[in-house]
C-alpha cells in the first residue's frame, strides 16, 4: 500500500515538472499540451485484438524509456516539435500514474503494477 502511495506522489511530481518547463519556462502553446495530453491512451486500441496485445501497447506507449530519449535527441538536436511532444508524453504518464493507473498485466486491462483498478 505505501509503494502505491509513493508512486502516486511520484507521479503528481513528474507531472508538476512537465507542467512547469511546458508553460512557465519554456512558455510553449497551452492547446497543444491540452490537445496531446491524452493521445498516448490511443494505445488502449491494442485492447480491441486481446487482452495480452492491449497490454503490450499500452506499456510501450506508458514507460518514461520512449519520451525520455525523445526528451535526450530533442535537447541534443535543439528539436522544439520532439520537446513539446516528449514533455507532454512524460506528463501524461505521471498524471496517469498520479491517478493510479500503472503498467499492465496481459491478465486484463484492470490489473495494473499499482494496484487493481
Amino acid at each position: 500500500m505505501k509503494n502505491a502511495i509513493v508512486l502516486r506522489i511520484e507521479g503528481l511530481v513528474v507531472l508538476a515538472l512537465c507542467v512547469y518547463f511546458y508553460f512557465f519556462n519554456l512558455q510553449f502553446n497551452w492547446l497543444v499540451f491540452v490537445i496531446l495530453l491524452l493521445a498516448p491512451d490511443v494505445s488502449q486500441l491494442g485492447y480491441l485484438q486481446n487482452a495480452r496485445a492491449g497490454a503490450v501497447w499500452y506499456n510501450l506507449f506508458h514507460t518514461y524509456s520512449i519520451p525520455m530519449a525523445i526528451l535526450a535527441c530533442s535537447v541534443l538536436a535543439h528539436n522544439h516539435i520532439l520537446l513539446v511532444i516528449s514533455l507532454i508524453w512524460v506528463a501524461h504518464i505521471g498524471m496517469d500514474r498520479m491517478l493510479g493507473y500503472g503498467l499492465k498485466y496481459p491478465t486484463k486491462f484492470q490489473d495494473t503494477h499499482l494496484n487493481r483498478v
